[in-house]
């Protein structure tokens, strides 16, 4: 978790919070020579030359021991050089000649977790995190803090501070990257405590099968699916995860063997479970793919009108209106599409392409310019991300016989 630029500033904070200067002109009689290494001090820390910024301090220290507002500098100044050891030593000085100086706390939990002190800096980085009314300072001692838990073996509460970062900072990258790291790591604990506990239960079959499928173990993943339906032969889901296993090795070897057996999969599903609108689904983009734009139709409009706003069932059943010539259809079903999930490329795209069929040009051109964004802004490997929606997502070439 490295945030050397932004603790940077938090110890550039932290100096400017204490009046130094002021604090040595109080001091009334002050000689030029201390006046002189505080400006000098001040200067190189504020311009980055951070060894020259401690010689100075270090020297201010000596000829004005009981300034607090020196030793808090000086402790900013060893946590930016990674001296943590002399960091907490200035806190504490700082803090014993005047406990009201601003983020010294926060200071002193980020410098006892960077030496590995977690349980030290647990009660400074807690303050820190909930207290601070300054936002750089909250950001970095939650990152420090989902740090700490991680390392106390406090999965749950690190997973818990990761939500809250989430909602504070929802854009800061290294907030999604530190928080998806934790996420990771306590579903990989969860899983483990299920092995541990339930390791032949129909749970953790279906786990393994999902993890091979994502591992595109196909064969073990079948095996394991085909292990869950020997326990529970009814059990909800598993049919389908099987028939997205066959269309995940048909999509790789093109073999009509694989693709008959997703399709005897998903009817399985429906079968079992009437309500799958995945199943039913998957059906339903089959038959596009083989052209049976009529029994297409039937499907997405059957998970419609169960499931009205299924927003693939949506983008593709206007695809299928598309390809029947029938744009004026497939407009409000875009419309719905584009307003339940904007970042949808693949609406916005179809949207252009049913408003230039039915003429409308302003609506095309604006339906078109939301595409280009999303399409040039968002790299291949995160597009339309839906951790709700576990399905095959329609495309460019699903229902779209040309281009805008």
């Amino acid at each position: 978790m490295n945030s050397r630029s932004h603790l940077a500033r938090l110890a550039l904070a932290v100096t400017l919070a204490s009046p130094i200067g002021s604090a040595i002109v109080s001091a009334q009689q002050a000689q030029n020579q201390e006046q002189l290494l505080a400006a000098s001090g001040q200067q190189a820390l504020a311009q980055g030359r951070y060894v020259e910024a401690q010689g100075a301090f270090e020297q201010l220290g000596r000829l004005e021991p009981s300034i607090a507002e020196v030793h808090a500098t000086l402790a900013a100044i060893d946590f930016k050089l990674r001296q943590y050891d002399a960091a907490i030593a200035e806190i504490r000085i700082a803090l014993r000649l005047k406990p009201s100086l601003p983020r010294l706390d926060s200071l002193m939990g980020l410098s006892l977790a960077e030496l590995g002190r977690f349980a030290d800096a647990l009660p400074d980085l807690e303050k820190g995190f909930k207290q601070s009314g300054d936002t750089e300072e909250r950001r970095l001692c939650g990152l420090q803090l989902m740090r700490t838990y991680s390392n106390l073996n406090r999965d749950a509460a690190a997973v818990e501070v990761g939500l809250r970062l989430n909602e504070l900072y929802p854009d800061d990258p290294e907030v999604l990257y530190n928080t998806g790291r934790v996420y990771g790591n306590y579903a990989y604990v969860v899983m483990l405590k299920l092995h541990d506990k339930a390791a032949g239960s129909v749970w953790m079959l279906q786990a393994q099968g999902e993890a091979n499928e994502s591992q595109k173990q196909y064969d073990a993943a079948l095996i394991a699916f085909q292990h869950v339906l020997q326990l529970e032969p009814h059990r909800p889901g598993i049919h389908y995860r099987m028939g997205r296993v066959y269309l995940a090795r048909f999509n790789e070897s093109q073999s009509s063997e694989d693709r008959d057996s997703a399709l005897r999969e998903f009817e399985a599903e429906l079968a079992a479970d009437p309500g799958s609108g995945n199943a039913r689904y998957e059906i339903a983009v089959m038959d596009a793919t083989q052209g049976d734009l009529n029994d297409s139709r039937a499907q997405y409009e059957e998970i419609l009108a169960r499931y009205p706003d299924f927003e693939e069932a949506l983008v593709g059943l206007a695809g299928v209106d598309l390809d029947s010539k029938k744009p004026a259809d497939a407009v409000p079903l875009l419309e719905h599409a584009t307003r339940l999930r904007p970042l949808d490329e693949i609406a916005w795209y179809r949207l252009a392409q049913a408003e230039r069929a039915i003429g409308n040009r302003e609506k095309q051109e604006t339906a078109l310019a939301e595409f280009r964004k999303l399409h040039n802004s968002t790299p291949v490997t995160l597009r339309r991300p839906d951790v709700d929606s576990d399905v095959t997502p329609q495309t460019i070439g699903d229902g779209s016989p040309s281009g805008p």
